[in-house]
């Protein structure tokens, strides 16, 4: 996609309205994957002119994602560079310069149409059947007549005159594309309020920015004509484009994050669908990552693994696809559990505590775990080997966290667990904590030898002994072996916890 010759310099544009869309960080990595695998530069740029859409702090959370997921940008907000500034709110006087220029030389011009005229234009567009709506004023106006009609109070905005021809793309991905003329019309390269348009901002910056390459979602690939006709009006060079598949649900709907809003409205649990949503469910950065390169892009052999130096070394525009991926959550889960058993003990004990922190002020067991040390946590991770999230290990592991007094009896498992049979499961925390006080050393040995006992000696099967004093020392029926959870708690801690449970339901 490159000549030899060619400083290859690609961005990621984001409209700073929230956390980074799980499709935009795909789009940040394949960025990330050419600049890195040629050498050259990626660059962040923030997409601010629409006022309406900003939210704030946005832009520190697009950060704060791209950071987790490992993809650090060589220019932009944090960085600098020497083609700044980065966001595009500080660049007016730039795009008013290039309007002015496009007006002077005669390839935009004022349009003063009122929101009246324009819905006119759309109605009469609909019944004729036609694609463009706006029809090009004849005669235009001149640039004097635009600055008088600003002047006494009026909405002007500024059009480009887009030629009278077919617009051709080469795409590196879809081949070729064409705009024909009868679906061009003329666009808004500068608002009213003074602001710049996406269209124009764009194709200046990435002018103006040395952009070699540009890789996005296919979503804007009718975009491009537009920004095309621009540069040409511009005298700019044309990028490469490469339009990704775009990301669907695997019932063939677009992933998108009104899905968390339909979800919550049905009384559903939300889907992730943002890069922090992942996050704070408690996947791997190495996971996701790993699964979003296979969206739409094949190594070309059977191999599914691969770590960012590996897709770097294998990365090429050449074999991203052109259907349109499907997000399956499955496989990511699946993804997640491997990558979980891949990372090293340190690189997993960072990322549990970085999942705890994000969820320390909903969940007393993250909040707990954080105060652990970190040798007693990377057992508890060991204990709960296998799991799918982060998450899970909350739910198996969670109560070795917690202080005694702090954990919870599920009010179902004691009903189940502890009480029916008048009751069968209290008897069993009786006659193991009267062995467990007679135990002289704690070992998984020995723990196995008492409930053998216990089991023996009341006539149950091995569940309905362990499942009972799971849930006097957990408060629920979940939780690693039996020794894997006694080990972890120790002798005292298991100790206080049974007479807890005896105590809270009426045995002495």
């Amino acid at each position: 996609m490159n000549s030899a010759s060619e400083k290859i310099r690609v961005r990621f544009a984001p409209s700073p309205t929230g956390y980074l869309h799980i499709g935009g960080a795909r789009t940040v990595l394949f960025n990330w994957l050419l600049a890195r695998k040629h050498g050259g530069a990626f660059v962040l740029r923030i997409e601010d002119t629409d006022q309406a859409r900003n939210l704030e702090d946005s832009t520190g959370k697009i950060v704060e994602d791209m950071r987790w997921l490992g993809l650090q940008w060589d220019e932009g907000p944090e960085v600098g560079g020497g083609l700044g500034p980065y966001f595009q709110s500080r660049r007016l006087e730039i795009y008013s310069r290039h309007a002015e220029q496009l007006l002077a030389d005669g390839n935009a011009y004022y349009a003063m149409e009122t929101p009246e005229e324009l819905a006119a234009m759309r109605e009469s567009a609909k019944r004729e059947r036609r694609s463009t709506t706006y029809i090009r004023p004849d005669p235009l106006p001149t640039v004097a007549e635009g600055l008088a009609a600003k002047q006494a109070g009026r909405a002007v905005v500024i059009r480009l005159k887009m030629p009278r021809e077919d617009i051709r793309v080469h795409d590196e991905i879809l081949g070729e594309v064409v705009l024909p003329l009868e679906q061009a019309e003329d666009f808004v390269l500068m608002k009213s309020d003074g602001f710049p348009t996406y269209h124009f901002a764009c194709v200046v910056d990435d002018e103006l920015m040395q952009i070699t390459h540009v890789l996005r979602g296919q979503e804007h690939l009718m975009n491009t004509p537009k920004h095309i006709a621009l540069q040409r009006a511009l005298g700019f060079h044309t990028p490469r484009y490469a339009h990704l598949p775009v990301i669907f649900n695997m019932d063939g709907t677009k992933m998108s994050k009104r899905d968390k809003e339909k979800a919550i409205a049905k009384g559903m649990k939300p889907p992730e669908i943002d890069v922090h949503d992942f996050r704070t469910a408690g996947y791997l950065p190495e996971a996701l990552l790993n699964f979003l390169a296979l969206l739409g892009w094949s190594p070309g052999e059977e191999l599914e693994f691969f770590d960012l130096p590996e897709l770097k070394a294998r990365f090429t525009i050449e074999r991203v696809g052109k259907t349109n991926a499907k997000f399956d959550r499955e496989k990511l889960i699946s993804f997640n559990t491997t990558w979980a058993t891949r990372v090293t003990p340190a690189r997993l004990l960072e990322a549990f505590k970085d999942f705890a922190r994000l969820n320390a002020g909903a969940d007393s067991r993250a909040a707990a775990a954080l105060r652990a040390e970190d040798s007693f946590i990377q057992r508890v991770l060991a204990a709960c080997s296998g799991f799918r999230t982060f998450a899970d290990v909350l739910i198996k592991g969670g109560f070795a966290f917690l202080d005694d007094d702090a954990v919870t009896y599920d009010a179902k498992a004691v009903e189940k667990v502890l009480l029916k049979n008048n009751p069968q499961g209290i008897k069993v925390v009786a006659a193991l904590t009267e062995a467990f006080e007679r135990l002289s050393s704690w070992s998984a040995e020995s723990i196995d030898s008492v409930v053998q006992q216990v089991r023996s000696t009341l006539g149950l099967q091995m569940g309905g002994v362990a499942q009972p004093l799971r849930v006097a020392v957990t408060g629920n029926t979940i939780s690693p072996s039996i020794q894997d959870t006694l080990m972890l708690l120790g002798r005292n801690q298991t100790l206080a916890r049974l007479q807890r449970c005896l105590k809270a339901h009426g045995q002495k």
